[in-house]
């Protein structure tokens, strides 16, 4: 399995050998081949052999595939057409229940088995999409060690409750705190937030990356080339941010030594949590730095 960061996961059409091709060299963590909702019923079977063709390319990112839904008559045949050394994860949508996700993990186990792979390489991503997602989310975070975390699908799942998807998607806080809470109580990484469907607007795209960054999400998915770095910019420590948590990190350790577990740093209480918070952007800092090193 490929080290790969979480901050962006650009969509490319599973049936478009081109924009798969140019998607993945466009610097994100992670590029989504789509089975689903950007491939016709009628180009779904023969798209499978076009998506592994790109699986075999030469790239620097993770390679992830979006299958259809469980309850589809196309998701067993995408899994069985898929599985290779040469894909780093699955995308299950609209998934609804951990006994759903239990048989998709129980059935890539055979097939990892079967075709002489690691068990348990491949990742599963669920994404989150419906009001029976939403309310079975705790479960579904307990039940696959295959699952290293959750994602969120805004636009199946405003379309399901009828909720209105404004621009500054407010309405959205709600659930959304709800994805970070099940995410810790599964013991998971954080979320992946979902797409943003107003291309054009630039600014409320960032307004989104930073909203989320804040509420606790970890990265976000993208549809179009041109949101790529900015949220890579967005979830990514700066230097000043790292530059800060060195030093807490290394005042609250002379601190210690001393028998002190809380102290002031210009003004900034610090503690145990908030060394904590400052060693988690320390260690990301270095995970990006060593995977540049390596790409």
């Amino acid at each position: 399995m490929r080290k790969h960061a979480n901050r962006t996961y650009l969509f490319a059409p599973g049936n478009h050998e081109r924009r798969v091709e140019k998607a993945l060299g466009l610097g994100s963590d992670v590029v989504i081949l789509d089975l689903e909702d950007a491939v016709a019923v009628s180009e779904k079977e023969k798209t499978r052999q076009l998506i592994n063709n790109g699986l075999q390319q030469t790239r620097n990112c993770a390679a992830f595939v979006r299958i259809n839904a469980y309850d589809t008559d196309f998701c067993f045949g995408d899994i069985y057409s898929i599985v290779s050394k040469n894909l780093d994860g699955i995308v299950l949508p609209k998934l609804e229940s951990s006994a759903d996700l239990k048989s998709v993990d129980w059935f890539l186990g055979n097939l990892e088995r079967e075709r002489d792979l690691t068990l348990g390489s491949i990742e599963l991503m669920p994404i989150i999409e419906t009001a029976k997602g939403a309310a079975a989310i705790r479960d579904i975070a307990k039940t696959s060690s295959r699952v290293r975390r959750l994602a969120f699908g805004g636009g199946d799942y405003t379309r399901d409750l009828g909720v209105e998807w404004t621009l500054t998607e407010e309405e959205l806080l709600p659930i959304r705190s709800e994805f970070v809470l099940a995410s810790r109580y599964g013991e998971l990484e954080p979320p992946i937030d979902t797409v943003f469907i107003h291309i054009k607007e630039h600014g409320a795209y960032l307004k989104s990356c930073q909203n989320v960054l804040k509420l606790g999400f970890q990265g976000k998915m993208c549809i179009h080339p041109d949101q790529v770095a900015v949220t890579n910019k967005t979830f990514t420590p700066s230097n000043e941010e790292v530059v800060w948590s060195r030093r807490v990190i290394s005042e609250f350790e002379k601190a210690e030594a001393e028998g002190v577990a809380s102290i002031q740093v210009d003004g900034y209480f610090v503690d145990y949590p908030i060394v904590e918070k400052a060693q988690r952007i320390v260690d990301m800092a270095n995970f990006l730095k060593e995977l540049d090193s390596t790409n």
